[in-house]
C-alpha cells in the first residue's frame, strides 16, 4: 500500500479547520503548521477570484527532501509517507531548502504559545519536537491515527469534505475521472497528493 490524498479545490473554501485539526492532532509548536491554506487573489476589482490551496507534505516517490538529507533522518518509508527521525536530523535546514512546496518547518525554539512555560498539553506533545530540529506533515502516522485505522486529523476535520485519504491504487479511478493532477509536476517529485481542479 501506497498511502496518498486527492484535495477537491471545488469543494474548498479555505476555513482552516484542517489547519486548527491538524494543530491539536500534533501538537506542534507555534512556527510550525504541517497543514496550511494559501489564499491568492487574482484579478482586478470587480473582477476577482480568490483561489484556494491547502498545503502539506507531498510525500513524493522521488522525495528531494530525501536524497539531500546528509544525516539520513529523512526517510521514504515502504508505505509511501516520508518522515523525519528526530533522533538523526542536525538541523542542516538542507530538506527545507530542497522542498519546492515548502512542507518543512524548522523548529526555533521548545518555548510554547504562551511563552517557556509549557501547558500539560505541550509538555506531552513537546517531546517529539525538540528544538533544533525539522518537522512535517506525516499523514498522522506519527501520532497512530492511521495504525488505530483513523483519517489523518485533517481528512477528518474537513467539514466541505474535500480531502479524500487512502490508498493510492484506490484512489486512481477518482484521480483520471475528475483530472485530479499534482502541484507542480515539472519538478519531478511524483507527489502523492492530487488536487481535483475548481
Amino acid at each position: 500500500m501506497t498511502y496518498g490524498m486527492v484535495i477537491n479545490l471545488r469543494r474548498c473554501v479555505g476555513c482552516r479547520g484542517c489547519m486548527t485539526a491538524c494543530k491539536g492532532a500534533n501538537g506542534t509548536p507555534p512556527t510550525v503548521l504541517r497543514s496550511r491554506v494559501e489564499q491568492e487573489f487574482v484579478g482586478k476589482y470587480p473582477d476577482t477570484k480568490c483561489n484556494i490551496t491547502p498545503m502539506l507534505c507531498m510525500h513524493c516517490e522521488n522525495a528531494p527532501c530525501v536524497e539531500v538529507c546528509p544525516s539520513g533522518a529523512s526517510v521514504k518509508n515502504e508505505n509511501g509517507i516520508v518522515t523525519i527521525d528526530k533522533d538523526k536530523c542536525i538541523g542542516c535546514k538542507s530538506c527545507i531548502a530542497a522542498c519546492p512546496y515548502q512542507a518543512r518547518y524548522y523548529i526555533e525554539s521548545e518555548d510554547g504559545y504562551f511563552g517557556k512555560e509549557l501547558t500539560a498539553y505541550e509538555e506531552v506533545r513537546y517531546a517529539d519536537m525538540p528544538a533544533g530540529t525539522v518537522d512535517k506533515c506525516d499523514f498522522c502516522w506519527g501520532n497512530g491515527r492511521l495504525e488505530a485505522g483513523e483519517e489523518p486529523a485533517c481528512v477528518q476535520a474537513c467539514l466541505a469534505k474535500a480531502r479524500i485519504f487512502g490508498d493510492l491504487d484506490d484512489l486512481k479511478s477518482l484521480i483520471d475521472e475528475r483530472g485530479a493532477k499534482p502541484l507542480m509536476p515539472e519538478q519531478g517529485t511524483d507527489p502523492s497528493v492530487y488536487y481535483i481542479p475548481a
